[in-house]
């Protein structure tokens, strides 16, 4: 919320963040008094640097906090100066991209800082700054520590609304978040009170991670990061704007998460399909969709100086002549290079479908959607438990993408109503509730060996032994799929569909005083774009030997979005360089092959340049070498 007011900014990246602050405070308190580890080293948090620096010998509790709360300062300053002050009159869509590439970048390299220096949450002391001790309560054991927990929250709420609500600094703050313009005309510098804000946001998000961490004994990158989704919810529910509001709706959501948790694991009643913590992990989001239909209309929005421009979405040029080309040049390389490269054609192909999706919903129509990657997985899922189940090729893919399209068209209801940041918000919750309620499912768990899909009598499966593994049928399958939806998407781009999505993009109510339907044109393209994300999750079915929830998991859909984004989001070439840049494609391959390291460091750079991308590149790689081929052409 503090972001939001400061910057128009609703940070993805914000328990990730914190969650660095939090490896650093336990990574100085992280020594053992039977040894001689001394404890006091700094994680840094820079690709290319030592992975940590001593600089103090077992530093005091006192010290350690001081040190890292300082450095979230730090923290806190170089973001909002290097990412999001240069983007402050940019459209809603790239200030989202941006938090979602520090959001890439700190979990990727904090998940390499664990995995090179033993620094993960198994290693690491996460002893808890709060009490250990238990209040009884009839037959109830409640730890203290919640207690302690809730009432920092309420007296940081309290301390919060009091700084906003009567000092200058608040005042200042809140009209300069209300009208900017006019805050400057009387003297205020939104500069100055943004880096302030951004300091106070992240000293409060490192804070409450390291007390977090230290009650749940558990400090993982991922998990801790993805606590930005019901801090979200709980700022949404108070209209991103009152601090009580949204610190009820929290501590509202954290004891009805623990009341679901403990009432599922007691209920016997309840379908074995459901996942063990799948209705806790549901609840934000079905809140994040109360709070947007009950408040999505009135959500604030912050007067600029200048109106940021779209990202630009070029005609496809002679779209048949240059599918022909790939397509040939791909059955080229199929028949004649070997099963690794075989591969990453394919990761890359399947890859791109997916890319396209993003390009149609977020690219065309402006809808940031943070699902798409769920989609894919809903249909990988679906394909898979049919195939096994006896229903042939290509009978399941087809009823796959069918369900998945109608999930689509669902997810997609509250964009009527809501657009931007707080579209992000709901599609990210709906992409976390597919992953808890679906694919940690044990009704889905050893989807392995999948049957082998044929058409016409000819085996298209992909696994095979030996030198004959990664068969180039199934990469052809795969390149006569990416022909098609990419021939589509650029058909509906030069239709008349396709002006109504970037009418719908360019200005919503212009769009309906031209007598355009806003709310079928936004359902009509969540349901293409499901559609082709369910495309690429059939392939997935066939491609992976077999199917488990850490293969679509919400870091996942960033990543791809991130490498959309940093292709060009509004254009089919774009799509095409994500699929060239996912993680074990063909940049990969030609980075020497894809390991575990190699792909966390792949998504840190991604995050990096995705940044670098949105403040210098906003329409992305292909629409700037678009550009200078035309310049180059124009001066010839």
């Amino acid at each position: 919320m503090i972001t939001f007011r400061a910057s128009n900014v609703l940070n993805f990246a914000h328990a990730a963040m914190g969650m660095y602050i939090a490896f650093v405070y336990y990574g100085l308190r992280n020594f053992d008094v039977a040894s001689t580890e001394r404890g006091g080293d700094l994680v840094l948090p820079i690709i290319g640097l030592p992975t940590h620096v001593h600089i103090v010998d077992r530093p005091t509790v006192f010290t350690a906090l001081m040190i890292a709360l300082v450095l979230a300062a730090v923290l806190g300053v170089v973001v909002y100066a290097l990412v999001f002050r240069p983007l402050r009159n940019a459209p809603p869509l790239a200030r989202v991209i941006a938090s979602l590439g520090v959001f890439l970048y700190l979990q990727s390299v904090m998940q390499l800082r664990s995995s090179e220096t033993g620094a993960g949450s198994a290693s690491l002391q996460l002893k808890s700054l709060l009490t250990n001790d238990v209040m009884h309560f009839g037959g109830v054991v409640v730890p203290t520590s919640s207690f302690l927990l809730a009432g920092f929250a309420v007296v940081a709420a309290v301390v919060l609304t009091m700084v906003y609500r009567y000092t200058r600094f608040g005042l200042a703050t809140r009209a300069a978040s209300e009208h900017e313009t006019g805050a400057m005309l009387t003297g205020l510098s939104p500069d100055r009170l943004g880096f302030l804000n951004w300091v106070i946001a992240t000293v409060f998000a490192g804070l409450a991670v390291i007390l977090v961490a230290g009650v749940s004994g558990r400090l993982d990158p991922t998990e801790t990061s993805l606590l930005v989704v019901p801090a979200l919810a709980a700022a949404l529910l108070g209209g991103l704007d009152s601090f009580a509001i949204a610190t009820v709706a929290g501590l509202a959501i954290s004891m009805a998460q623990s009341a679901l948790g403990t009432f599922q694991s007691r209920s016997a009643w309840l379908p074995d399909w459901l996942p063990n913590g799948g209705l806790r992990q549901a609840l934000p989001v079905v809140l994040i969709l109360v709070a947007i239909s009950l408040r999505g209309a009135q959500l604030p929005t912050r007067e600029a100086l200048v109106e940021g421009r779209l990202a630009q979405s070029p005609v496809p040029r002679r779209p048949l002549l240059a599918t022909l080309v790939l397509v040939g040049l791909g059955v080229v390389a199929l028949l004649t290079l070997d099963e690794l490269w075989r591969l990453a054609i394919v990761v890359s192909v399947i890859a791109a479908i997916i890319a396209l999706s993003s390009v149609v919903l977020t690219g065309y129509v402006g809808q940031i959607s943070l699902a798409q990657y769920a989609f894919a997985g809903l249909a990988a899922f679906t394909t898979a438990k049919l195939a096994l189940n006896g229903v042939g090729f290509p009978w399941a893919p087809l009823l796959a993408i069918a369900l998945t399209v109608a999930v689509g068209v669902l997810v997609g209801l509250p964009a009527v109503r809501v657009r931007g940041m707080t579209l992000a918000v709901a599609t990210i919750g709906a992409a976390i509730a597919i992953e808890e309620l679906v694919f940690n499912s044990p009704s889905l768990n050893g989807l392995t060996n999948v049957p082998r899909p044929r058409l016409f009598g000819i085996d298209l499966g992909f696994l095979g032994v030996g030198h004959e593994n990664f068969r180039p049928e199934f990469g052809v399958l795969t390149l006569v799929a990416l022909a098609v939806s990419g021939l589509a998407v650029a058909n509906w781009r030069r239709s008349p569909t396709g002006l109504r999505w970037l009418a719908v993009r360019s200005n919503e109510r212009a769009a309906a005083a031209a007598g355009i339907n806003v709310s079928a044109t936004k359902l009509n393209a969540f349901a293409v774009s499901s559609m082709l994300a369910a495309i690429g999750g059939a392939l997935l079915a066939y491609e992976l030997p077999a199917l488990s929830p850490q293969q679509f998991m919400v870091v996942g859909a960033l990543a791809v979005l991130a490498l959309c984004y940093l292709g060009g989001i509004a254009s089919i070439s774009g799509a095409l360089i994500a699929g060239l840049m996912a993680s074990g494609g063909i940049l990969t391959q030609l980075q020497g092959g894809a390991t575990a390291k190699a792909s966390s460091y792949q998504f840190a750079v991604s995050g990096l340049v995705l940044i670098a991308v949105v403040i210098l590149l906003p329409d992305g790689l292909s629409v700037g070498a678009r550009r200078l081929v035309d310049r180059v052409w124009a001066r010839a």
